[in-house]
């Protein structure tokens, strides 16, 4: 089995291979249905790039759905057919699609150019607000759980998230409305001898641990009066994905974006030669714009005395790094569950450290429960975009990569000034 790959510094492509649909000569406006290459991308930033520098010489399609966690995405088998049947596959890099390695192996076409926009040279170590550990696993065997027969799965678990980064603080809530009336909840995590090992101070239907550098499963169990087992939850999945210890949204900058599309133009030029000329146009015609938007980062914060930001999800490495800013991760915090009193605490404490205005929350996560963070520290809550996934709709009202970029430079002028 042949595969063609196309990276930034260095290509493997088959010298003679047959190009699919591409031989004709013709401008982009004269393309037709059946001469146009095939492309799947895998989300947001890797379609549209696409998308501008192909115009309407290919069809380009999106594999992953936006709010989709991008890292544990699975491809079906309609997505591996799909691809087969392209003539190329963008996607950004190994640290971010983590699946694409193992999606290779299931190919089978020969004339498939694979596409990595993301040179590994380029990344960035991630970074995470360090705090004390928030609680221990018990020791000794009186808190090794007894599985008991035929206790029900009852008890939902609200606030896992798609993954953490060492350091990130777990908070979940067992939903246990409907056991008033008995004597206590125990969390419990598995060892790595698969034991289940009580969370000595969890013990009432809030869960709140610091992970580590290892995935962990927990689970919930609730105990009536007399200390027998009443109910429990299904076992929960903690997933640490540190990203090889680099951050893979190089996206975000948009002087490294600038290579990330040029890669993807000088891919599209070896799989159409007649359409050099044009992809070469679009190419510098987008380039231009990001340009432009470097530039109005600079200009925004070249002379701002306060450069440091408080985030949730350690995503904007890259603007901190360009700009020479300082970025804080408290990551952990979920939508679904509230704020334990503790994690409060530790914010205002960052706050006050800081002298903080604004705590950053990504897309979709400005929700009531971010208000009551805000409330309690004293602070605003604004969004930021990290353009994994944007929705149909939003792309309908001609919401793009450029109109987020600003909407994220507006929000930080809000601390960085």
């Amino acid at each position: 089995m042949k595969k063609k790959w196309f990276a930034l510094i260095l290509f493997f492509l088959t010298t003679g291979a047959a190009l699919s649909a591409c031989g004709q000569e013709q401008s982009g406006d004269e393309a037709t249905e059946n001469a146009k290459l095939s492309i799947v991308t895998t989300f947001y930033p890797m379609y549209e790039f696409t998308k501008e520098i192909a115009g309407d010489r290919a069809d380009v399609s999106m594999m992953i759905p936006a709010g989709t966690d991008v890292h544990g995405f699975e491809p079906s088998a309609q997505n591996v057919a799909a691809i087969n049947d392209a003539d190329m596959f963008v996607y950004s890099s190994g640290q971010m699609e983590t699946w694409v390695g193992s999606l290779m192996n299931t190919l089978d076409s020969e004339e498939l150019i694979v596409v990595r926009s993301a040179d590994n040279d380029e990344f960035i170590q991630s970074k995470t607000h360090d705090t004390e550990q928030s609680s221990t696993i018990a020791e000794n065997d009186g808190d090794i759980l007894e599985e008991e027969e035929n206790v029900p799965e009852a008890i939902e678990v609200k606030g896992l998230s798609d993954h953490y980064h060492t350091g990130d603080v777990v908070q979940l809530v067992a939903q246990i409305e409907e056991y008033t009336d008995s004597g206590n909840v125990q969390w419990y995590i598995q060892s790595n001898v698969g034991k289940w090992m009580a969370v000595a101070d969890q013990k009432t239907a809030a869960f709140e641990y610091k992970t580590t550098g290892e995935d962990f499963k927990v689970k919930a169990v609730l105990y009536d009066k007399l200390g027998k087992q009443q109910a429990q939850s299904q076992d929960i999945e903690v997933v640490i994905d540190n990203h090889e210890g680099l951050d893979p949204h190089v996206w975000l900058d948009p002087v490294l974006a600038q290579d990330q599309v040029n890669t993807i133009k000088e891919a599209l030029i070896q799989a159409d030669p007649e359409g050099e000329e044009y992809y070469e146009e679009n190419a510098q015609t987008f380039n231009e714009e990001l340009q432009k938007l470097d530039e109005e980062y600079e200009a925004a914060f070249s002379s701002a005395e306060n450069r440091v930001f408080v985030v949730q999800h350690q995503a904007f490495g890259y603007i901190a790094q360009r700009y020479d800013l300082e970025q804080l991760a408290i990551g952990g915090l979920s939508t679904e569950v509230e704020p334990s009193p503790s994690r409060i605490a530790e914010i205002a404490e960052l706050v006050k450290e800081y002298n903080l205005s604004v705590i950053y929350y990504q897309q979709g996560a400005n929700s009531s429960i971010a208000q009551a963070v805000a409330q309690e520290t004293g602070t605003e809550v604004e969004v930021l975009y990290d353009l994994e996934g944007i929705t149909q709709e939003m792309q309908d009202e001609g919401i793009d990569y450029l109109t987020l970029m600003r909407k994220n430079l507006e929000a930080l002028k809000l601390s960085i000034h």
